[in-house]
């Protein structure tokens, strides 16, 4: 394990990091892909990006961190048995950091850490791909897009549908007037969840290093029902369903319209299911327009499996649809199938335009560069903020921050444990 947790040496760490810049032509098809050496950060959803990062030709997996030391173990024989990798496994990321052979930081730990070390990685010479969504509050992700350029390097977001060419041919079809002028995009999300209860505090797991676990958050006591996976429904760490899976949608509904920031936002819904410790709505209803007459809306449900689809678009000569598998189907005004192309989701094609992007010294060319993740991922804070003060929010088409409304703009950006604020 690696140097213990101050906040001193949490703020210093990468500052005197020599930038590993990688070579800037791309390499001729007859030869092996330039060695990328990587480091994971957060062995939930970050184990499966293991094993699809240990999978790319001329990668080095080279780490495999999570701040439980049973589940880095866990994660690293998993690897080692789905991949031609060893990775070491270890608790404390900033190892990865300070780790000059290693060229990318994956940054797959709870919301609240995707900021803070996405921006670290960048001071650190690091290329990073961190999950979705890419903050956990506006402000932050402005500061990600503030490093990426500062520092030059290649910041993807998880947002994989980016990637799916069948889904860039979609919206490349709606771009070109497949439906006519696209003026409505619908989107939905639905799950089944079950209750988290009433939580008791105890004392963390032996294997846990709680205090690294909170890391930028300011320090709360450890409670039973919060660690590995239900502190997605507290604001204290995460953004509810909407950040949870309602950005992959909003990130398509957004692309296919062709706009950025939203001028209006509105939002309904609450708890209405269980009676237990969630904070964040388990049925959400949020409605975004958009300059030139577009308008966006999200469904979620997270107690309710029935959907009506993934997203739809409405134009004036007809409709599209776009499943979650990236098959997409045009219809005409009648709703008559015109057009159907059928395909499955991979996550490889995103994770080989983030390498490639690397790999040709191009930060910018990443499918869902951190400006674009940080925009989509914005919608998903504007409908909550909307939810939690109750209003209708109006917002500069220029950047999305909201106008006229002190007690919203409060939500902009958190409290962090004294001393932790991430600086670019």
């Amino acid at each position: 394990m690696s140097h213990p947790v101050t906040r001193r040496n949490f703020l210093s760490t990468g500052t005197a990091v020599g930038a590993t810049m990688l070579a800037g032509a791309a390499h001729a098809d007859d030869k092996a892909p330039e060695t990328v050496t990587v480091g994971v950060m957060g062995l939930s959803r970050g184990l499966s990006l293991c094993k699809t990062f240990g999978t790319q030709p001329g990668v080095r997996l080279k780490y495999v961190c999570d701040v439980d030391e049973q589940r880095a173990l866990t994660g690293k024989k998993s690897v080692e048995a789905a991949t031609d990798q060893t990775p070491e496994a270890i608790t404390d990321f900033r190892q990865i950091l300070d780790d000059q052979e290693v060229d990318v930081l994956v940054v797959a730990a709870p919301n609240h850490w995707h900021a803070p070390a996405t921006i670290l990685g960048c001071k650190a010479g690091k290329h990073v791909y961190v999950e979705k969504p890419c903050s956990h509050n506006p402000h932050e992700g402005e500061l990600m897009v503030e490093a990426a350029r500062k520092y030059n390097r290649a910041v993807q977001i998880g947002t994989q549908r980016r990637s799916v060419p069948s889904i860039i041919e979609a919206i490349q079809k709606l771009q070109d007037g497949a439906i006519g002028e696209t003026y409505l995009a619908r989107c939905w999300y639905a799950n089944l969840r079950g209750s988290i209860g009433h939580g008791k505090p105890a004392d963390p797991p032996a294997k846990l290093n709680y205090e690294l676990w909170q890391g930028p958050a300011p320090r709360t006591p450890f409670v039973d029902n919060r660690v590995h996976y239900n502190w997605h429904w507290f604001w204290q760490w995460g953004n509810g369903e909407l950040g949870n899976n309602g950005v992959h949608t909003l990130d398509l509904g957004r692309w296919g319209l062709g706009v950025e920031y939203p001028q209006r936002v509105t939002s309904s819904g609450g708890r209405y299911h269980w009676d237990d410790d969630q904070q964040t709505p388990d049925t959400h209803v949020v409605a975004f327009e958009f300059d030139g007459g577009k308008q966006m809306t999200w469904q979620g449900l997270s107690c309710n499996r029935h959907n009506q689809g993934f997203v739809e678009f409405h134009g004036t000569e007809g409709s599209m649809e776009i499943d979650a598998s990236g098959t997409y189907r045009i219809y005409d005004r009648r709703d008559k199938v015109l057009e159907e192309v059928k395909a499955r989701m991979s996550d490889s094609n995103h994770i080989h335009n983030f390498l490639t992007a690397i790999r040709e010294n191009k930060p910018l060319s990443c499918n869902a560069e951190i400006l674009e993740g940080h925009r989509s991922t914005l919608l998903c804070h504007l409908g909550n903020i909307a939810h939690r003060t109750g209003r209708t929010l109006t917002c500069s088409s220029k950047d999305g921050r909201i106008i006229g409304d002190e007690q919203a703009m409060k939500y902009w950006q958190r409290d962090y444990e004294a001393g932790w604020e991430p600086t670019v």
